[in-house]
């Protein structure tokens, strides 16, 4: 039976006999449940819609490249409009440096999150490798003789890089790296770098250079395409006469001392012109300019950056050619630059998925849900003890009113008792909605109220079947 119809049948005085009690579900209930719904949802959606939020907000990198207008500056520019323009997760922010000593140094000190960095510097120890952006080969030519009085062209007095002994060379560029770099060559071949007059000076000069004869050999230092190193080779030809290369031979040894330089060729014709400029392959060395990141930078966030940068370069490779020249670092563990985490696992098909960097959290999160709800419980219950207490109280005054009711002589008694256990029947509907007391115990309470009806049912039927005692008659006064 519903308790709101038991509930109408305690304010009657009818012996109609009921039948079982059911459970109730009130308005009020179901409100609150609604609401605690509601607000459970709102609360998960919002939680979601910040994870979201913050998983995909993008990542702003600070990234050090120089010097302004090299090559290095227009690649990093390209990958910072085509990165923005995709919308990818993360950005690039540059900061223009001096060149790569200056853009290691900012790396080292931590201003920035990337840089590139040339390979054969000293590398910060912080710096972790994300790409080779590009391979740079050194170029040694001698500039093409001019002729002579009777028109014929002069013999070239610098044939092989020994000859170079008490000579002035041009170093194209400010660095102080190319500088190293032919000192290294020099040594190789047994040549004092002290017996050598070295000059560095751009491009734009190199064609004053050569025509008032201040140098009597060229080194450059740039990718095999260089357009830089293509303009000093143009400027320093005579006549329709070709300069001439001058082959590294020692290439391999000098890769087997200096681990950050490789052997390498520059392949015939590749600086054009007829005749061909080389004329033949040319054995040189070989160093490569790096993207690097700072050992402490995200995992999550480097495998992004290197996954959207292998994916741009086939976009941008039309407009740009140079990022042709991107390739993957060096995951080996003895490579001059370790690889970064983030890089190595890219490279190695080794990401980790969503669920693979977020399970720990997830399952914790879980646990921790489950754990405050417990708690939330007890917590419930124990502030509900006083409640239950209470209804437990009421539900034994029912069962000694069940005793009272089968002996009652007074309808006017009996009526009060009822009125007290209708009373008692809103109270235990109100812990019920409290979530105080649980539906065995609810059930109990029908089964005492059913037999407290009964019971008093039963007793004003009695009452009503027995009559009246007749009044008693006052005697009559005797006679006197």
């Amino acid at each position: 039976m519903d308790l709101k119809r038991l509930f109408s049948r305690s304010m009657t005085d009818g012996p109609e006999v009921i039948g079982p009690v059911g459970l109730p579900s009130p308005r009020s209930v179901r409100r609150k449940m609604t609401l605690i719904t509601l607000a459970g949802t709102l609360a998960i959606v919002a939680a979601v819609a910040g994870a979201y939020y913050f998983a995909m907000k993008p990542v702003p990198l600070r990234i050090a490249v120089g010097p302004q207008a090299s090559d290095d500056v227009k690649v990093v520019q390209a990958l910072v409009q085509a990165f923005s323009r995709d919308h990818r997760s993360v950005r690039l922010r540059p900061q223009i440096t001096d060149g790569a000593t200056a853009s290691a140094q900012a790396l080292a000190d931590g201003k920035v999150d990337l840089a590139v960095i040339r390979g054969d510097l000293p590398v910060p120890k912080n710096a972790r490798a994300v790409a080779t952006l590009r391979k740079n080969v050194a170029v040694l030519w001698v500039p093409a003789p001019a002729r002579t009085a009777r028109g014929k062209k002069a013999a070239p007095k610098i044939t092989k890089i020994p000859d170079l002994a008490g000579k002035r060379i041009g170093v194209i560029g400010k660095t102080q790296a190319n500088v190293n770099l032919l000192n290294i060559i020099l040594r190789q071949y047994g040549v004092d770098p002290v017996k050598v007059t070295v000059v560095q000076f751009s491009t734009t000069d190199i064609g004053e250079a050569v025509k008032d004869q201040k140098v009597d050999a060229f080194l450059a230092a740039g990718p095999v395409n260089s357009k830089i190193t293509g303009d000093a080779i143009q400027s320093s030809s005579r006549d329709g006469s070709t300069p001439t290369f001058l082959a590294i031979d020692s290439a391999d040894a000098i890769a087997q001392n200096y681990p950050v330089y490789e052997s390498s060729e520059i392949p015939a014709g590749t600086f054009g012109g007829a005749p061909a400029r080389p004329d033949d392959d040319v054995k040189t060395i070989s160093f490569a300019h790096h993207i690097v990141a700072r050992q402490g930078l995200s995992e999550v966030t480097v495998s992004a950056l290197t996954r959207q940068l292998f994916a741009i370069r086939q976009q941008i490779i039309n407009d740009f050619p140079l990022a042709a020249k991107i390739e993957t670092p060096d995951t080996d563990k003895d490579a001059v630059i370790p690889a970064h985490p983030g890089a190595a696992a890219y490279v190695d098909g080794e990401e980790k998925t969503f669920l693979d960097r977020y399970s720990d959290y997830i399952w914790w999160s879980l646990m921790g849900l489950s754990a405050m709800g417990s708690a939330g419980a007890w917590f419930a219950s124990y502030f509900r003890r006083d409640e239950r207490n209470v209804n437990v109280s009421q539900r034994d005054r029912l069962l000694d009113m069940i005793a009272i009711a089968r002996k009652c002589d007074s309808l006017e008694e009996l009526d009060s008792m009822q009125t007290e256990a209708d009373g008692i029947l809103r109270d235990t509907l109100t812990c019920y909605e409290h979530g105080a007391i649980q539906e065995g115990t609810l059930t109990a309470f029908n089964i005492a109220l059913e037999q407290f009806h009964n019971a008093v049912a039963d007793r004003k039927a009695l009452i009503g079947m027995t009559p009246p005692e007749p009044a008693r008659q006052m005697p009559r006064p005797l006679a006197v």
